[in-house]
């Protein structure tokens, strides 16, 4: 039993791989279908997330050309064999699947014929979210025992492989949707102030045009002035909208470009000393979030006439570390955390990553944000 089940830990393995390198939940569904497919010698093979409605949200298939997939034409249904399997938490083994009084329903013209069939359920904690479909055993009349034995552990695994991959795109949705709110409150801050600041000053003009043209000249001239301002400060905040490329230009550069968007909206001095640190595609990604965060709340809260920002590589590990000489605040006021989400957001930030983060503030004396990952 142990050599039948080693292809199916293998097609596991690579299972979570999937979701460990962060593919979304298309790519971890395409990776199981085509893993079943191999594992058992389907000619097809085929997985359905059902949408509660009576439809599929996803329905990926493995041995089709894409030709073939087209003339098919839309999605199936969850009705017949396809909707059975999602009914019931057991699997299903059968010679022909003709025979079955549950087939019934979608079979389009182009459709290939299928005759033996296995169909596996996919149970998570709330239930059935999808099933694996199986058909045409190649180099053989049915699927066996030890068949349906594989794609159950498979299943299970792809129950937890789908959940972690919706919570990651999920997490993803959630930090794009932080990010976006950000940047709205700059625009309402600094971009919406200048802009009003615009239609005072051209009222203003417009009233002293009769009886004091040179003083309606000048107010002219600033309203051109605050207009280049507010489409300098648009393009930044634009500029921000594109994502860093850690990847490519690494987390000293990243924080370097954030702090060049910021410096121009705000009247506090920024100033950065960033060492270059070794690529880590997650902490990084973290790292730069709980900066973006702390610098928010130095600039927007602090009332701070400088903040520094430092990144530190000693010995292998990083440090980064945002202090600002602001109003200072308490860390355990549980109003002002009520208020203050972005707190609890780097607390967790660092958790993910195993970093300790301290926070370290007292009213009147600033703020001093240390993050420590590695040591």
């Amino acid at each position: 039993m142990t050599e039948a089940l080693s292809p199916a830990l293998r097609a596991v393995s690579d299972a979570v791989l999937a979701v460990a390198s962060e593919l979304s939940v298309e790519e971890v569904l395409q990776r199981l279908v085509d893993r079943a497919r191999e594992l058992v010698g389907a000619r097809y093979a085929a997985l359905g997330i059902p949408d509660g409605d009576g439809g599929f949200t996803r329905f990926l298939v493995a041995g089709m050309s894409d030709e073939l997939i087209a003339e098919m034409g839309p999605l199936p249904r969850t009705h017949g064999m396809l909707g059975a399997m999602l009914d019931a938490s057991e699997p299903f083994r059968t010679d022909d699947i003709h025979t079955d009084p549950r087939f019934r329903g979608w079979w389009p013209a182009a459709h290939p014929d299928m005759r033996s069939f296995l169909g596996v359920p996919i149970v998570a904690a709330e239930g059935v979210i999808g099933a694996f479909y199986l058909t045409e055993k190649e180099g053989g009349p049915r699927f066996e025992p030890a068949d349906q034995e594989m794609i159950e552990l498979l299943a299970a695994h792809a129950a937890i492989a789908i959940t972690n991959a919706r919570l990651y795109e999920a997490s993803r949705e959630l930090s794009a949707l932080s990010e976006r709110n950000r940047l709205a409150l700059e625009l309402h801050d600094v971009v919406s102030q200048k802009l009003f600041s615009v239609v005072l000053t051209a009222e203003a003009a417009a009233t002293l045009l009769d009886r004091d043209p040179d003083a309606a000249r000048a107010r002219l001239e600033r309203v051109g002035t605050l207009a280049r301002e507010s489409l300098d400060d648009l393009r930044s905040l634009i500029d921000e909208l594109r994502p860093p490329e850690l990847e490519r230009d690494g987390l000293a550069a990243a924080l370097r470009k954030h702090v060049e968007v910021l410096a121009p909206l705000h009247q506090t001095a920024i100033e950065a000393d960033l060492d270059e640190v070794p690529a880590d595609a997650e902490r990084d990604r973290q790292v730069l979030r709980i900066a973006q965060e702390a610098l928010n709340n130095a600039l927007r809260h602090a009332a701070a006439t400088r903040v520094e920002l430092a990144l530190r590589a000693p010995d292998g590990g990083l440090e980064l570390e945002v202090a600002d000489d602001g109003i200072g605040f308490d860390p355990d006021d549980p109003e002002l955390r009520a208020r203050r989400l972005g707190l609890t957001s780097m607390e967790e930030r660092a958790a993910r990553i195993d970093a300790s983060l301290e926070i370290d503030s007292v009213t009147g004396r600033g703020t001093r944000v240390r993050l420590r990952v590695g040591r």
